[in-house]
């Protein structure tokens, strides 16, 4: 049980669901709207530098959410063991639960990030970077894979407090590293007093600024609500309970790093276009992670619901819980699809200083955002499936939605109507496997209900 931004309190296991699910997704919409600005922050400010720039840190977003998934994917198996644990009533199973995952989470970042500093190089020129591009590259992701570690605390750590039913307090933490962000980009960017102008290098400088603090404070939070422990965990509690973590983190973050996989693919097709259709690419892509910021937040906080409930047995509030939240998204993503149709000349202006990037920016905006809704179906069923501890069937899921739909029409449709056609193939990809997604998420449930162990 915990309290609402209304400091009413709200309990997962027997509140009604709609309102349930409202209140817990309200305060952690706040905080996302700063920690999702902060690419998009780096993105508008890194344009006024340029279209050489811009270009650079668009290359850079396949690698930087291939590294942030593996963290959200991890993230998602700690809350998936501690929420069940949590609905079950088995608190110190929570508490050495979450303090393990900060182990296994650390060196899996430190593996990963080691890797992609050593091969920086060759991973961008199989992504079509060219030779100019690369000294701006390198200045970023340098410091990014420093940095890099400091991920662990808000993913880690948020997931540890939304599985015990707590949004308010992530939606603070992140909201407080977004905004740090947000402040300390210009400044390192352009300079300001005795601090120098660094560029592009200084944007990476400022998010691992952020994420610093970010890990200080939830760490403080966490350990001042005796939610992880303060002393050493043996080799046997972090490998049983790491072990647990990894059964769901690991597929987990399999699905999610297929995305940034699949979008590298994609800016690589873009990339015969040229430097000024990446960069319209890349800046389409964060507005995206704006435009979808309630199926994301959504994807957050509808998981500890659904492990609570499962581990609890209450299998009709999981179904109900989904259903709603289904109906919500496809609603609200039309309503924003409008709202970015408007608008799309000033966000075009905003963020490109040629014309030619400005045209690509706005065909994005009136073709993509089209299937967001569609897309939400299919990011709320494979936090679903993982909330139930189904982490394969959401990885399956995930390697038939960008493998199978999304990447190859996309591709096809630019071998026939060129650009236009690659976003108009990438919006057929999410309506197919937003149908098959919700086909089979009903199928396996009632399955499941009718006695046939499937969700289990």
């Amino acid at each position: 049980m915990t309290k609402s931004s209304s400091g009413r309190n709200v309990d997962l296991l027997t509140d009604p669901v709609a309102p349930t699910l409202k209140r817990i997704t309200i305060p952690m919409i706040y905080g996302m709207v700063l920690l999702m600005t902060f690419n998009l922050v780096d993105t508008f400010f890194v344009g006024l530098l340029g279209t050489q720039p811009l270009a650079a840190i668009s290359f850079t977003f396949p690698i930087t959410f291939t590294v942030i998934s593996l963290t959200i994917g991890l993230g998602i198996g700690t809350s998936a063991v501690v929420a069940r644990a949590v609905g079950t009533g088995d608190h110190e199973k929570a508490k050495a639960s979450g303090t393990a995952a900060f182990y296994v989470t650390a060196v899996v970042i430190i593996v990963l990030a080691s890797l992609g500093y050593l091969f920086t190089e060759p991973v961008f020129y199989l992504l079509g970077a060219s030779q100019e591009l690369m000294p701006l590259i390198r200045q970023y992701m340098d410091i990014w894979f420093l940095g890099s570690i400091g991920l662990m605390g808000p993913m880690i750590g948020n997931a540890i407090l939304r599985a015990a039913g707590d949004t308010k307090t992530p939606s603070m933490v992140m909201g407080s590293s977004g905004l740090v962000n947000a402040v300390l980009d210009p400044v390192f960017i352009f300079g300001f007093g005795p601090i120098p102008a660094m560029g592009i290098q200084g944007a990476a400088i400022a998010t691992l600024i952020s994420w610093v603090f970010g890990f200080g404070l939830v760490l403080y939070i966490l350990i001042k609500r005796d939610l992880i422990h303060r002393q050493l965990l043996s080799i046997k509690e972090i490998l049983k309970s790491g072990s647990s973590i990894l059964h769901i983190g690991l597929p987990a973050a399999g699905a999610n790093m297929l995305t940034p996989i699949a979008a590298a693919v994609l800016t690589a097709i873009v990339a015969k276009y040229g430097e000024s259709a990446v960069a319209a690419f890349g800046v389409g892509s964060r507005i995206e992670s704006i435009a979808c910021l309630i199926v994301l937040t959504l994807s957050m906080t509808l998981p500890p619901f659904i492990s609570q409930n499962f581990g609890a047995g209450k299998m009709e509030r999981v179904e109900a819980g989904y259903k709603t939240s289904i109906k919500f998204v496809m609603i609200w993503q039309v309503l924003v699809y409008l709202l970015l149709v408007a608008t799309a000349p000033w966000i075009a202006d905003a963020f490109a200083k040629e014309q030619a990037v400005a045209d690509v920016i706005q065909l994005f905006i009136w073709i993509l955002p089209l299937g967001y809704g569609l897309q939400g179906i299919i990011i709320l069923t494979n936090s679903s499936f993982n909330a139930l501890h189904k982490p394969m069937v959401a990885l399956v899921l995930s390697v038939i939605r960008l493998f199978v739909c999304y990447v190859p029409l996309a591709y096809i449709g630019s071998l026939i109507y060129g650009l236009e056609g690659f976003f108009v193939g990438a919006l057929l990809g999410n309506l197919v496997m937003a149908c098959l997604s919700y086909y089979y998420f009903d199928k396996q449930f009632k399955a499941s209900l009718s006695g046939n162990e499937v969700v289990s």
